[in-house]
């Protein structure tokens, strides 16, 4: 007899048993396992080390009137504008600096190019408090900056104290978190046809109308990802507000540490936290809509 159904083969059943045949020839079946059952072990290990410790939190910020004294403190008040503007500004600013070191490292040639773009990766699993500790030996109270200007001057102390001001945790920011917008674009320039700058330039366009007509639209979706993250990394960025020594800079996640260690208020610190988390997950999920409506 043919096969059935127009010689459409039959299906497996969907329900964990396969068919099979036996070495007698006689059809047997064989149970598989769920597919959910596999599922099980990351789902626990991610609930024990992540979403447990979460739950506890966000349980200890549910202290009664823990939320009404946090958010009538002005001590948060000024945490949560210093953070927002801290971070945004800091995007800003490795924005542009990315952008133009990407364009540099990818279109202009110079001797040691390559090798700039490997140490971008490198750069990259670099902790935040060395490029900090970093700054202070160029910048800081006793650092080589203000050592020359003595040195030079005769003055008793140099005039570069700017990085115990919020100004200071800025350009440490930008410093640090400028490569995570670089490697993004590096990898889309990587891939982009160099005919069109080709074309360009023989129509006589001049090298900044070329950046910004050719090359600037073909970046837009790595800017996007690039600056999302340093946007999220920025809000809850803590090693290099604690290391530049700014006492006048109070982030969120300073607020954390000093209520949670110095004064001993778990609740507050919990509030804190929790504000904090969902601020960055609020960006992520704004983030992510608008790169689905962008097609990126």
């Amino acid at each position: 007899m043919g096969s059935p159904a127009g010689g459409l083969k039959e299906r497996p059943p969907a329900t964990g048993v396969v068919p099979t045949r036996s070495t007698e020839g006689v059809p047997t079946t064989r149970r598989t396992t769920p597919v959910w059952v596999w599922a099980l072990p990351p789902v626990a290990v991610l609930a024990l080390v992540f979403l447990y410790p979460l739950a506890l939190v966000v349980q200890e910020s549910l202290a009664p009137g823990a939320y009404g004294d946090v958010f009538a403190s002005a001590s948060f008040r000024d945490a949560l504008v210093t953070t927002v503007w801290l971070a945004v500004a800091a995007t800003v600013g490795c924005l542009a600096l990315g952008f133009v070191l990407a364009v540099v490292i990818a279109f202009v040639p110079f001797p040691g190019g390559k090798a700039v773009s490997k140490f971008i990766d490198v750069f990259l699993s670099f902790p935040s408090f060395l490029i900090t500790l970093a700054l202070l030996f160029l910048y800081g109270t006793v650092g080589l900056a203000n050592g020359v200007w003595t040195d030079v001057t005769g003055d008793p102390s140099g005039p570069f104290r700017f990085l115990a001001t919020p100004w200071g945790v800025l350009l440490a920011e930008i410093t640090y978190f400028t490569p995570f917008v670089m490697r993004p674009l590096l990898a889309a320039f990587s891939q982009m046809e160099t005919a069109q700058l080709e074309v360009a330039s023989s129509l006589g366009a001049r090298p900044l109308r070329i950046v910004r007509q050719v090359i600037l639209p073909e970046a837009l979706p790595a800017l996007a990802a690039g600056g999302s993250l340093v946007l999220v990394m920025c809000l809850n960025e803590f090693g290099i507000v604690l290391f530049t020594g700014a006492k006048g800079v109070t982030t969120l996640p300073m607020l954390v540490y000093s209520k949670a260690i110095l004064e001993s208020d778990y609740a507050a610190a919990c509030v804190v936290a929790v504000v904090n988390v969902a601020l960055s997950v609020g960006l992520y999920v704004l983030y992510r809509g608008v790169s689905r409506r962008a097609g990126a």
